[in-house]
């Protein structure tokens, strides 16, 4: 996993590795990115379906209770087709937006 650090957030990819295994890699590795926000970079798996994001659901619910923001940068797909709870942006420029989004939410005691 290559993690690159940002000002408030940091961004994990891994070219190397499917969605799946990337997303258990991930999970096992939690305790070292928790105190962070994250944007996952999948933008270069190529258009993926709902079904393959949603391996990402348990490192994105423990994440967000801890009051932290995980993001996906995933090719466009429709939101309906995914559960709330996971945070989908187009790129890692709305990706980024939306970290600053809710950390301004959380500031504000959203």
């Amino acid at each position: 996993m290559n993690i690159t650090r940002k000002e408030n957030y940091i961004i994990i990819e891994d070219r190397n590795i499917d969605v799946a295994t990337f997303a258990t890699q991930l999970s096992q590795s939690h305790s070292e990115i928790e105190n962070n926000n994250v944007v996952v970079n999948v933008l270069d798996k190529g258009n993926l379906e709902a079904k393959e994001l949603l391996v990402f659901l348990e490192v994105s619910d423990i994440h967000r209770k801890n009051k932290k923001s995980f993001v996906i940068a995933s090719n466009p797909l429709s939101v309906d087709t995914l559960p709330e709870d996971i945070i989908i942006a187009p790129t890692l420029r709305e990706a980024e937006d939306i970290v600053n989004m809710e950390e301004l939410e959380r500031e504000l005691g959203f």
